[in-house]
This record gives C-alpha cells, sequence and structure tokens, in this order.
C-alpha cells in the first residue's frame, strides 16, 4: 500500500455514514467486512479502519485473493517450509505470520476457493499459522482481519461457493462503501482533491474546471466509480491547454436520464462485452490483462472469456491467440498467464462441441463460392 496517508473525500450522506462505521471499527478488534462496487474505495477505508485503531503502529499486509492462483494463495497466507514442493528453496514465513500484532487486509474474499476458505476458517477459530509442508502448527499470532469484496456473499453463500460459517465469521462489523453515482455531490470534491495531485505530480499548471464542465461530470453515473473519475482527472491534467479545451474533454459520452423518464438496460455480463470487444479489433493484454492484473476483473470473468473464445474456435488456442489479437509469438506467454493465474480450460472439451450455426443464406453462399465438379469425378451423375 501507499505511504501517504489514506484520505476518505466526500461531504454526502453515504461517506458521513461510511465514516462513522470506521470510527466504530477503529475502537475495536472485531473483523470487518467492507463491501461495494469496484472502483469506490474500499481499500482506503481498510487503511483508514488499521490507521485509526490500537494496532496503527503494527503492520498492514494487504493481498488480493483474486489476483493470486489457489496453489499460491496457501503459501502465501501462511507461509511454507524448505522442500515443501518446486523452487522452496528455503522456508517462508507467510503474510499473516508477518502482520502479527497489526492486521492483514483479503481483498476480494469472493474470490477464495471453498479449499482456502476451510483453511482461513481455522485459523480465525484457532489463530494457529501452519505453513505448508509442514505436520503441526508453527506459532500462534495476534493479527486482526479485514476483509472485502464487490460480490454480494449471501447470493454465494445460498449458491454454495461461500461458506455460510466463515461469511458470519468475517462479517461483525460491515461498511457498505456506495458507488460515486449514489453520491454525486462528492464528484466536485473528488475533482478538486485529484487536479491538485496530478498537477503536483505531472508538473503541470491547475486546470480551471468551469460550472458546464462540474455540472456535466457530477451528471455522469461513473460505472467505474472513484477509479475512474481519478483516470479521467488525470488525463485532464495531462491534456488540457485551455479552458474551453477542458471543457470539450470534460463532457462524458453518457449522462444520468432524469429519474422521471430513466430507463435501465439490461447491461449483458462483463466477459460477454470484453469478448465482443476483443473480436472487433481489441488486444487481449490491453483489453482482459491489464484490467484484471488491477483487480477490476475477477478470475472467473477471464474463465469466461476464455471459455467464450475456445467455443469460438473449438478448442484451438493458437487461433484464440489470434482471435484475440496478440501477435503468434505470444502464443507460450498466454498459456503461462492463464496457467499461472488457473484459468487454464482443457481444450478437448471444446472440440466435441457442435460447429455455429450458419444461417440459410450463408450456406447458400458457400455453396455457389464452391468449385464446381470435375467431368468424370465419382460426384458425378447420369
Amino acid at each position: 500500500m501507499s505511504d501517504k496517508p489514506a484520505v476518505l473525500i466526500g461531504s454526502s450522506l453515504g461517506i458521513r455514514q461510511v465514516r462513522e462505521e470506521i470510527e466504530c471499527a477503529a475502537r475495536s478488534n472485531a473483523k470487518v467486512l467492507i463491501t461495494g462496487e469496484s472502483g469506490t474505495g474500499k481499500e482506503i477505508v481498510a487503511r483508514l479502519v488499521h490507521d485509526r485503531s490500537h494496532r496503527a503502529r503494527g503492520p498492514l499486509v494487504t493481498i488480493n485473493c483474486a489476483g493470486v492462483p489457489d496453489s499460491l494463495l496457501e503459501s502465501e497466507l501462511f507461509g511454507h517450509v524448505k522442500g515443501s514442493f518446486t523452487d522452496a528453496w528455503r522456508d517462508k514465513r507467510g503474510l499473516l505470520e508477518s502482520a502479527s500484532g497489526g492486521t492483514v487486509f483479503l481483498d476480494e474474499i469472493g474470490e477464495m476457493t471453498l479449499r482456502m476458505q476451510a483453511l482461513l476458517l481455522r485459523f480465525l477459530e484457532t489463530g494457529e499459522i501452519q505453513r505448508v509442508g509442514c505436520d503441526r502448527a508453527a506459532q500462534t499470532v495476534n493479527v486482526r482481519v479485514i476483509t472485502a469484496t464487490h460480490r454480494n456473499l449471501l447470493e454465494q453463500v445460498s449458491e454454495k461457493t461461500f461458506r455460510e460459517d466463515l461469511f458470519y465469521r468475517l462479517n461483525v462489523v460491515h461498511i457498505e462503501v456506495p458507488p460515486l453515482r449514489e453520491r454525486r455531490d462528492d464528484v466536485a470534491l473528488l475533482l478538486d482533491y485529484f487536479l491538485k495531485i496530478f498537477a503536483e505530480k505531472h508538473g503541470r499548471p491547475l486546470p480551471q474546471l468551469g460550472p458546464e464542465a462540474i455540472a456535466s461530470l457530477s451528471d455522469y453515473d461513473w460505472p467505474g466509480n472513484v477509479r475512474e473519475l481519478r483516470n479521467v482527472t488525470e488525463r485532464l491534467v495531462l491534456k488540457s491547454r485551455a479552458d474551453a479545451e477542458l471543457e470539450m474533454l470534460v463532457q462524458p459520452r453518457h449522462r444520468a436520464r432524469p429519474a422521471a423518464v430513466a430507463v435501465q438496460p439490461v447491461e449483458p455480463p462483463i466477459h460477454e462485452v470484453l469478448f465482443d470487444r476483443l473480436l472487433n479489433g481489441a488486444c487481449f493484454w490491453s483489453e482482459v490483462c491489464e484490467p484484471f492484473m488491477a483487480r477490476d476483473l475477477t478470475r472467473r470473468d477471464l474463465r469466461l472469456v476464455v471459455r467464450m473464445g475456445l467455443e469460438h474456435t473449438r478448442g484451438s488456442y493458437k487461433q484464440l491467440v489470434q482471435a484475440f489479437n496478440m501477435p503468434p509469438q505470444d502464443y507460450r506467454r498466454f498459456l503461462n498467464f492463464l496457467r499461472k493465474f488457473q484459468c487454464h480450460e482443457v481444450f478437448q472439451s471444446f472440440r466435441m462441441m457442435k460447429p455455429p450455426f450458419v444461417q440459410p443464406e450463408q450456406a447458400g453462399i458457400a455453396r455457389e463460392r464452391r468449385p464446381p465438379v470435375a467431368a468424370g469425378s465419382a460426384g458425378r451423375t447420369a
């Protein structure tokens, strides 16, 4: 995490309630579950809980459960002993042990597998660390656990993908971070804060936003929440030359509709949106890999994109590299990336799938283009 102090910007009712929950959580050692959409600032909330607690002098250790394969997550959390697996050349302390006396922040806890959930539950009940490859608990550690997720864990409990006993163990203090579209009054404050930050960082003059520009940005729905606003603000600082040009740059393409006539379209799942973009020329590395590494996409999203691609190519990974607009030499890199994050699919099951449906008129065109049968061939009729 950054060495700069965490700051929660905003004066809306939703943010005031979040601040109250932070103060409540900081007064105790209770476990904290932070929920909210991606980009709302859940990591900032976790830092504030730690910084204002009596554990502030201890370490704050964070790990993204969605970005670490299950085979490595156990070692990262609990540590391992020498020789327990390939490349385990020495004993290693896990993050839970390193955070003793402080706080560990488990981001995207909803992506943790059932096996890892069972191991985490055992630690929460006993406080004992058992390193990978060791047949007994190494020691008991004193660490506070804060978790976060953008998923609905109760739905996952009902779907049997998240343990009910673990959910109630983690959900002692619950902090819900509202999306930016529900606290539009905070947009102007966030703009002012980020403009100053990036103007200083890049050595650029501080842009002056006019009333129409601020109103336009406040009307935007911000699907990427504060993270999207931060990125837009940095782009404005880097590109703006004059206030007139700035007014044009900040007008969002999608404004919020008035409540009286608002129509909520059914948005397709993110993996379908990404797959369409890839088939229309976007590159896998920039369109899927970068958001995944930035924790904007989950492993489930990545797996579904790969599955749709393999259905499209009938199980051919080499054709998938081409379909996802990667150079041929990236074939090995692509496979290694999928294996690293346990998103590699067995291609044989896709080879057995039926070919995609072809419209009758397309089939007719294909027949017309087929070369005529040569005289004397086996296919000639009298």
